[in-house]
């Protein structure tokens, strides 16, 4: 069955970012704000929180393949569409949570939403529309849910502020009910007989050779960096000689350094392989972290630009440097093999990366660097044409 390469574009884009925008700030960005108020309310410690919602990545990683293999057969629409109703039902027992058992369900609802909803689905969703045309609409959709944290810290702020936690999550729950599910539903096209395949499909059988191993890591890599910054980039330029301004001035500076990435891999570097963006993008954390040793605390700002042009392309690279070079055939099932690792690496990366600072302080710059470079390795290692690309998607 082909992608639906005539489906307009624009539309799609808006859509997915939209809802997007949404998953992510009712999910991945919901412990920051809301961890110690819950943990505060329960009696208990936030870690606890911060331990389910790592596992609620582990569970979204170990789905991701399953999830994959759903979007080829059935497109994205009833598999985005879960979602929304998974993370509404996790977020509603969240929002009625009075033990540890019932936070540990509630976020065990919210991982599968997690899995049924974030970017690999979202990627999936478009390669499965659009086939080797997606790299636009995806680099569309990170660039409108790059703002996910500037829209949802300030909202979740404020409904903690004036409705509580509780109703927070319940306010998160009813937009995904008002508002993600009749976007994904009514703007997501069908796939004209799904079923009928899915009757006859054979699980693909993807070899798990050099190519795919090399991409795993240099994802797994740079996501422990990523899952590392977005949990300690302010203490680890404080421990290296930044003020407290100076840091949380840094981390302003972060999320407009992703969108001008993805301004400019939509534009400049859309115009070569996504495997040379990629490998710049392994780059900037390193040379972000040798202004910041050089300069020490002033640097702060250079430090956060460096690490946030990087991640902004690393994170279109998700989806797009599997699909430029495997093609569109079984996307989704190997962007979830692909995937598994990265995300299991990002869960964890903060309780590791926690302990090494107070291991070894400003030196784990030097680490969080050395896993950048290693990912650039591995990518060097990499040709455009090393996965043999399949202009259409065929189910077996």
């Amino acid at each position: 069955m082909a992608p639906e390469r005539t489906t307009r574009q624009l539309p799609i884009i808006l859509a997915l970012g939209t809802t997007q925008t949404l998953a992510w700030a009712s999910s991945y960005y919901l412990p920051a704000i809301l961890a110690d108020p819950i943990g505060h309310d329960l009696g208990m410690s936030a870690n606890w929180i911060f331990a389910a919602f790592s596992a609620a990545l582990v569970i979204s990683a170990v789905l991701g393949p399953r999830i994959g293999r759903q979007i080829d057969l059935f497109g994205g629409r009833p598999v985005l569409c879960t979602s929304n109703l998974t993370i509404a039902a996790g977020l509603v027992l969240l929002g009625i949570t009075s033990s540890i058992p019932l936070l540990i369900a509630a976020w065990i609802l919210l991982g599968i939403g997690m899995g049924y909803g974030l970017y690999d689905a979202a990627f999936a969703a478009l390669g499965r529309i659009y086939g080797t045309a997606a790299r636009g609409p995806i680099t569309g959709i990170t660039l409108m849910a790059g703002f996910a944290s500037t829209v949802g810290w300030p909202l979740t702020a404020l409904g903690l502020d004036h409705i509580g936690w509780r109703n927070t999550c319940f306010a998160w729950a009813a937009a995904h009910i008002l508002i993600g599910l009749p976007i994904n539903f009514f703007m997501l096209p069908s796939v004209a007989g799904a079923k009928t395949v899915a009757v006859n499909a054979v699980k693909p059988h993807i070899p798990i050779d050099r190519t795919m191993i090399l991409l795993a890591f240099a994802f797994a890599a740079g996501w422990t960096v990523t899952g590392a910054m977005a949990a300690h980039m302010p203490r680890i330029l404080e421990t290296g000689g930044a003020t407290v301004v100076q840091a949380v001035a840094a981390g302003a500076l972060f999320g407009p350094a992703q969108v001008f990435a993805r301004i400019l891999e939509a534009s400049f570097l859309s115009r070569y392989h996504p495997l040379l963006s990629t490998r710049l993008a392994c780059l900037t954390h390193p040379i972000g972290a040798a202004i910041f040793a050089v300069v020490g605390g002033s640097a702060s700002g250079a430090f956060a630009i460096f690490f946030g042009l990087g991640n902004g392309i690393l994170t279109i690279a998700r989806g797009t440097l599997p699909l430029a070079i495997f093609g569109p055939k079984d996307y989704g099932y190997r962007l979830g093999l692909i995937g598994a690792p990265a995300r299991m690496a990002q869960a964890m990366a903060p309780l590791a990366f926690g302990l090494l600072i107070d291991l070894i302080g400003i030196k784990v710059l030097i680490v969080s660097s050395a896993l950048s470079l290693s990912a650039l390795v591995a990518l060097c290692l990499l040709r455009p044409n090393s996965g043999q690309p399949t202009a259409e998607v065929t189910n077996a």
